[in-house]
Order: structure tokens, then sequence, then C-alpha cells
């Protein structure tokens, strides 16, 4: 095994001028480009929904790919993914790749569909469409607030991957409760700035820095750095080798370098269950939506796995950094794996390379937090403030609560970031995981058929959310002695560790069939469709959308229901 000499942040005088300052001229760039983003594929006003929290549904092919990519790979995952590889290996880690390839052909089956029926009703969250397929205000509700809960976390993640990139710059230490958080509340301030003045139009500009940065420090570290470590035959007996070694905490193997015996179903449920929730997640469906046209979807369904083939490079980076001795410590003093990626950067590049990694993952996170805050702000204001608060809300009063309400959310995610424990925002965001793919029956299962009955769905979601909360709640971190401490738990009846999430949605499933079943038998009501099948397949240039948009017209938004009251239309 090669071992490489390490200098950490601690160790060179704390702060990495060089590194820093490209950082930071990065950083600036594309806080400036956030906020002339208003300008970006502008319509007459930015005092709605429509325009604010889906850029007017107006983004085609190649800026829907780089916001999709921007969305769905997050700082935090550029962080995590090589962290979980490097801490444990392949089953906590490369699970992220088959889950990212898996997930296209799912979204090429149904989000076209969804993407379709929303542009005819003027749908801008899920939350939306359930009210309007069944007439539900308890099922869209309980949509809208599994939505809401499980992004928050996600949000604060990429706060924790800002965090990680300033620790290893060596800035953010010191006592000074004010001087140590300051780079990130300037980070947060930006963030919240340009959101909320150019809403879903920022992060798709800045998406392009982004993804260009992400691909050319990947590409550049995957050819430059096995070199340096003696070759990806060192790495992976490196890699091999640790994962054999027992740790002391638990008496067992650190990790698995391929998962082994006993390891296939936890794989797989990951995997697998992991690509079903990712487009129930609010950001998802909010960056889906705001595309030009079905196609445009289908499109980026194709070419979206080019993603994937990054995330694999990245993953093993995780690995590359066993071979080259590199050793995460924070500023703290302590180890800490979310750190290997910025570390393993900073040791092996010139220190302007370094910068630009740093600003990769920095700007990383602006994205997916940026479109985050949105999507949770959105289902906010339409399904919560007005669905039950002020349902004669105009569309410029429901694009105004929005914008506070971006502002909360993201405030939240940086109180949540500094005053827990980093392990619970990671906690948190994997309960997430298993409470939003609770919802895809209602979603997901409802595009395609009425079958289902309002109550059985929401039967199923109640009974799932409980059993998937309690179970993970039993799930103790052997290391901490926490509690919420993985995702992963006996599967009932296979005598399988498996995920979480799968075995909750099997209970929900099962409830939603045998339950419809009988309500369906005993003639019980099922609320009122506003739906037709042409919907469901209606496109930007459709005449009949066209003659739709023309009726709406007149109440002052182009989208909606002439009450701008979603589910209240009679069917047509």
């Amino acid at each position: 095994m090669t071992a490489h000499t390490t200098v950490l942040a601690t160790d060179t005088g704390g702060v990495n001028g060089v590194a820093l300052a490209v950082l930071i001229a990065l950083f600036l760039l594309v806080s400036v480009a956030g906020f002339m983003a208003s300008r970006f594929k502008r319509g007459e006003s930015l005092e709605s929904l429509d325009e604010w929290g889906l850029g007017g549904r107006k983004f085609g092919t190649w800026i829907t790919w780089f916001l999709l990519g921007g969305d769905l790979y997050t700082a935090y995952t550029f962080v995590a993914v090589p962290a979980a590889m490097f801490a444990t290996g392949a089953v906590a880690g490369f699970f992220a790749v088959p889950y990212t390839i898996v997930l296209y052909p799912i979204i090429f089956i149904f989000m076209a569909r969804l993407w379709s029926v929303s542009h005819r009703h003027g749908y801008v969250t899920t939350a939306d469409f359930v009210r309007g397929r069944y007439d539900s205000r308890g099922l869209s509700l309980a949509v809208a607030v599994t939505g809401f809960v499980a992004t928050m976390p996600y949000i604060a993640l990429q706060l924790v991957g800002i965090q990680a990139v300033l620790e290893v710059a060596g800035v953010g230490g010191g006592d000074n409760i004010v001087a140590k958080d300051a780079p990130l509340f300037i980070a947060f301030a930006v963030l919240a700035a340009f959101t909320y003045s150019s809403g879903l139009r920022a992060p798709a500009v800045i998406a392009f820095v982004k993804d260009i940065l992400i691909y050319l420090v990947i590409i550049v570290a995957v050819i430059y750095l096995p070199g340096q470590v003696g070759g990806w035959d060192n790495i992976f007996g490196s890699a091999q080798e640790k994962m054999a070694t027992v740790n002391e905490a638990t008496g067992k193997p650190t990790g698995s370098f391929l998962p082994g015996v006993g390891q296939g179903w936890a794989y797989a449920t990951l995997a697998l269950g992991s690509a079903m929730a990712l487009f129930m997640y609010p950001h998802s469906v909010t960056a889906s939506l705001s595309s030009s046209s079905r196609n445009t979807i289908r499109r980026n369904a194709a070419i979206l796995p080019a993603y994937s083939f990054v995330l694999g490079l990245l993953a093993l980076l995780g690995w590359v950094a066993i071979a080259a001795g590199t050793q995460p410590i924070g500023l703290d003093g302590e180890p800490n794996a979310q750190l290997v990626i910025p570390q393993l950067f900073e040791d092996m590049f010139p220190a302007w390379f370094a910068g630009v990694a740093f600003a990769a993952i920095a700007i990383g996170a602006l994205v997916p937090a940026a479109i985050m805050s949105i999507a949770a702000a959105n289902t906010f204001s339409r399904n919560i403030y007005k669905e039950w608060l002020k349902p004669d809300a105009t569309p410029k009063q429901e694009a105004k609560v929005s914008k506070l309400m971006s502002l909360l959310v993201k405030a939240f995610a940086l109180i949540f970031v500094l005053t827990l424990d980093k392990q619970n925002a990671i906690n948190f965001q994997l309960l997430g995981g298993i409470w939003i793919l609770q919802t895809f029956p209602a979603v997901v299962f409802s595009l395609f058929t009425r079958w289902f009955h309002r109550w059985a769905l929401l039967a199923g979601w109640a009974v799932s959310m409980v059993y998937g909360t309690i179970e993970a709640y039993q799930v103790i971190n052997p290391v901490t002695g926490k509690h919420f401490g993985g995702s992963l738990a006996m599967v009932p009846g296979l005598d399988e560790m498996g995920y979480i999430a799968m075995t909750a949605f099997a209970i929900n499933l099962v409830i939603a069939v045998v339950l419809s079943a009988i309500l369906n038998a005993a003639k019980v009501p099922n609320g009122s469709d506003e739906t037709i099948p042409f919907d469901y397949f209606a496109d930007a240039d459709d005449p009949r959308v066209q003659k739709d948009l023309a009726e709406h017209s007149s109440h002052g938004e182009p989208y909606g229901d002439p009450d701008d009251i979603p589910g209240n239309a009679p069917a047509r």
C-alpha cells in the first residue's frame, strides 16, 4: 500500500489563501449571474408562481438538462458519496450510481404525463395534481406536508457541503461564534437574495457554471490522481485492505469492498427505493415542470445518465483518497469523512486548482439549495396557504408568500446546520427519503388510473409513514449510540437487511390495494376528477391547450383554474 504524505488544513497556518481567493472569485461571479438571471427568458412579471417559481415554463432541453443536473447531483452528493466509499465502501456509497441509472427509465414513463396534466391545468406541485385528480383536500395536504418536511433537511445538507469546503480551506475556525460562521452567513445571504429576486431563473443560469466546473474537476482528478498514488491496482488493493480491517467500535469489518453475502437486498432496495423516491421530492418536480414541452422531459431522461457516469468516477475518488493516505481532520481536530474529497484536492493539487474544486462544490450547493427552497415555498404557498388559509389569494399574493417562505426555509436550514450536530441533518435527510417515497402511489399510480380510492391512498400513506419513522428510529448508530442511525433494517419475513423506505412502501401498497378494492366494491364516493384522458398527452403547441390558456387569461394568470383554486373545476 502506497502512502501519501498528507498536509492538513490545520498544518498550513490555517487559511489556504490562493484556494480561498479562487473560491471567492468564482462565488462572486455566479452571485452576479444569479442577480442578473431575472432578465433571462423573462415574462411580463415575476409576480406569479408560474413566472417566479417555474421560470415561466419556458426552459428548453439544454437549460432543463443543466437545471435538473444541478438539482439532482447536489454539492452534498459530491461530498457524501465518495465519503461513504472512503468510510464504509460499496454498499453505502456506490449504490448511488445504479440508482441514478434506474431512475431515468422510471421518469421517462411517468414524468411526461405529469408535465402534460400540469401544463393543461396549471398545477405547480404534485399536491395540486392529487387535489385535482381526487378532489381530496386531505390527501393533497398529506402529499404537500410530506414534500415540504422531507425537503428541509435536504437544504440543510447543501449548507453542510459549503461548510466542508470552507473548513478544509481553513475558514470558519476560532472561538468567536460570529466570526466562525461568518462565511456561511454570507453564502446564505447571497443565496437568499438572488433566489428572492430572480426565482427559478437564478439556479437555471448558475447551473451552467456549476456543471462545467464539476465536469472539469472530476475528469482532471480521475486522469491525474491515480498516477500519483500507484495506479488503479493500488487504489483497489488499498480500499479492499481497509474495508477488511476490523472496526474496533463494532468488532466487524470496516466496510464492504463489494456487496457480499447477505448484502444483496440492502444494495438492491437502496438503489431501487432511492430511484423511486427522487422525483417525488418537490425540487425534482419543480425543475421538470419548468420545461417547455413534454418531449423536453423525455429527452432529458435519455441524456441525464451522463451525470451518472461522472458520479461513478467521483465515487471512486473516495477509494483514491484511501490510497493517497488522506486524513480528513476537521478544524476541531476530529476525523470527519465528509471532508475527504475537499481534503484530497487540497493535498494533491496546486492551490489554484484546489480553489476551482472548492468553488465547484460550493456553487454546487447554491443551485439545489435555491431550487429546493423555491419548491418548498411553492408547496406551502399553493397547498397550505392558498388551500387552507386564504382561498381567495391572488396570483401576486401567492407569489409574495412563496418568496417570503423561501427565505424562511433557508433560514431554518441555516439554524439547523449551526445549532445541531451535522449527523442529525444526515439522519433527517435519510428519514426524509423514507417519507417521500410514501407519496409515490398517490402521485405516480394516479397518473395512469383512478382505480385506487382516495381514502385507501391516505390510509396507506399514514400507516407507512408511522412504520417507516418507527423503524428508522430503532436503528442505532453503533459508534455514537444514537437513534436514526441509518436507513437499513430487517425486512419482515425475509430475514434480510433492506431499505426501510421500500418495506414501508410495500405496506403502503398492500393497504392501498386492499382498501381500494373494498371501498370500490362498497361504492364509496371517490371524489370528482377534473382531468380527462387527453390531459395526460397534451403538449405546449396543442390547440386545445392554447384554447384553455386563452379562456383563463382573463383572470390575470395564464395558467390555472378560473377561480385559482386547484381541484374544484368541473370535469370536461
